[in-house]
């Protein structure tokens, strides 16, 4: 029987064989798993943002903290951020597709609640294979993708700048690594958003201020940009919706804050060189 950790990031990756698959594990090793092993907690951690305190509470006891638990509004925040990561850096099987169907008939009120509707009506008319062709042309393709998703590429128009540099030494600060066998780089848009998800969602031991100083430099100046050119690019369909939700998910994170900013004063953002245009 599995433990509530191993069930936690079964469900935070999308299935048995979406967890084998971000952290390089044969499917059937993980369905053999009854808790995460020792060796494979970081990994789990990094690609699920569940945090190895629900991992292994036996290796990794929750630490002593001053944090406060996140809210409703930030817990939602998460989910949302980790899902848009998901969607981008994984292609969704048919579990996710179909569970995201289902959003199509919820009644939301909420300023994203359009966007969220539209996805669920996106994902009721494809099938998980269609998906995965769309993920493929768009973002790996044959040579290279429709789009490229890095904030090195989108600043100055190159892959492997200063951005870059930026991210692995904000990340390394955290103490935060990339999951095992996961080869893009850092500035690649769904580890910025599977950071911004721990944060949100204090996963992350960071000081107060960490997760609006993360998002001002790392998204807020391209993550709009991208998520629009997602929702108008050639190859998309289903992931016209993941686009329109990224680029008013974004837009709301940059007005909350703004408001944040003028209360507290200025934080220290990322230079734009050469931003590709």
């Amino acid at each position: 029987m599995r433990d509530q950790g191993l069930q936690l990031a079964i469900r935070a990756a999308g299935g048995v064989s979406a967890l084998a698959r971000r952290i390089g594990v044969a499917q059937p090793s993980v369905s053999s798993w009854t808790k995460v092993p020792a060796e494979r907690v970081v990994a789990v951690e990094g690609v699920t943002s569940v945090p190895r305190s629900l991992l292994r509470p036996d290796l990794y006891p929750e630490p002593t903290s001053d944090l406060q638990a996140p809210d409703a509004i930030d817990e939602a925040r998460a989910r949302l951020y980790l899902l848009l990561a998901n969607l981008i850096h994984h292609v969704p099987d048919e579990t996710i597709v179909a569970e995201l169907s289902g959003l199509a008939g919820v009644a939301d009120e909420s300023a994203l609640g359009p966007a969220l509707a539209a996805l669920g009506q996106a994902a009721g008319e494809v099938d998980a294979g269609r998906v995965a062709r769309e993920h493929f042309d768009l973002f790996i393709g044959i040579g290279r993708g429709e789009l490229l998703p890095y904030a090195s590429y989108y600043l100055t128009g190159f892959l492997y700048e200063r951005p870059l540099v930026r991210v692995r030494s904000d990340m390394k600060r955290l103490g935060i690594a990339r999951g095992e066998g996961m080869s893009e780089p850092e500035d690649h848009i769904g580890y910025l958003l599977e950071t911004m998800a721990g944060l949100a969602g204090r996963r992350f031991a960071a000081e107060a201020g960490e997760e609006r100083r993360f998002f001002s430099r790392h998204l807020a100046p391209w993550a709009e940009r991208f998520f629009e050119d997602l929702a108008r690019a050639e190859a998309a369909r289903f992931y016209r919706a993941v686009g329109r939700l990224g680029a008013a998910f974004i837009r709301l994170e940059c007005e909350a804050f703004a408001l944040d900013d003028h209360q507290d004063g200025p934080v220290e953002t990322g230079t734009i060189e050469g931003a590709r245009t």
